[in-house]
């Protein structure tokens, strides 16, 4: 599975960016997709997560309403809609994906870094 995110860069507070994740190396019909950010000197966390049908969308309480996340069959991408962006929403910016009978994700893609200036 190769993974490969993009989109991320320099965008001011309440501004908006659009991140996609380049799926490829096998079929991902019984996968489940994600995005995960790192802030410097804080954990790893959760942010949003797609069946690869596209269903089944789930959030951390921090990016409802703001972020969307949606597959895009033409392109084998999963992107990250994010509007209404934030200073602490600074942060890397992973896709990773696991299969349905996993609860672990397995399959990480690079990071694209995201900095929201106040």
């Amino acid at each position: 599975v190769q993974l490969q995110a993009s989109g991320g860069g320099l965008v001011q507070a309440g501004g908006s960016l659009r991140l996609s994740c380049a799926a490829s190396g096998r079929t991902f019909s019984n996968y489940r997709m994600g995005w995960f950010r790192q802030a410097p000197g804080k954990e790893r966390e959760f942010v949003a997560g797609i069946l690869w049908s596209g269903s089944s969308t789930v959030y951390a309480d921090s990016a409802k309403d703001r972020f969307t996340i949606s597959r895009d069959s033409a392109k084998n991408t999963v992107d990250l809609q994010m509007n209404s962006l934030k200073p602490e929403d600074t942060a890397v910016y992973y896709c990773a994906a696991r299969t349905i009978f996993e609860i672990e994700y397995r399959f990480w893609g690079q990071g694209t870094l995201v900095t929201v200036s106040s």
